[in-house]
This record gives C-alpha cells, structure tokens and sequence, in this order.
C-alpha cells in the first residue's frame, strides 16, 4: 500500500488544510496516512520548524506548505501504476 508521511503541528492552519485533502482524497484512493507531529521531539522541530506542513509519498517529498488535490491524485496513480509502495521499499 502506498503511504503518505505529513509532517505538521498543533495549531497550524496550513496543516489542517493539507489534511483536509489528504482525508478528501484517502477516501477515494486508499493509502495509509501517517502524521508526524514536529513537536513530538526537539530534533524534528529543529529540523521542520516552519517547514510544515510536508507531505511524503513512499518516502519522497511531494508537498511543501500546500498540498493540490490534482497532483496528490496523479502522483497516487503513478505509485500505483509503477507498484511503489513503502513495503517495496521505494
């Protein structure tokens, strides 16, 4: 299955709208969704900071700040199609 990484924080407009379209779109093309709070530890916020929200696709980055429905939708296709998926390793 392929899997999406947000990463995001608390209290974060920007975040809540990234998540907004992921959940839209995880309900018509299934993936598993997992968020990393930066928050959660002093070397992800170093890390992140003000870089949030961040959305992986298996790994790669794919979004920065804001995520477009169209392009989540075709680059989900396209892992699909290619067979990348995070038990793949890719």
């Amino acid at each position: 299955m392929i899997r999406l990484d947000i990463y995001t924080k608390r209290d974060c407009c920007l975040c809540d709208e990234a998540k907004a379209v992921l959940l839209r779109v995880q309900r018509d093309v299934p993936f598993e969704l997992r968020e990393v709070d930066v928050e959660s530890s002093a070397e992800l916020l170093e890390a992140y900071g003000e870089r949030i929200p961040l959305v992986f696709v298996d790994g790669r980055l794919a979004f920065k700040f804001r995520v477009d429905e169209a392009a989540l939708r075709r680059r989900l296709a396209e892992a699909r199609a290619s067979g990348r998926s995070a038990a793949s390793g890719a």
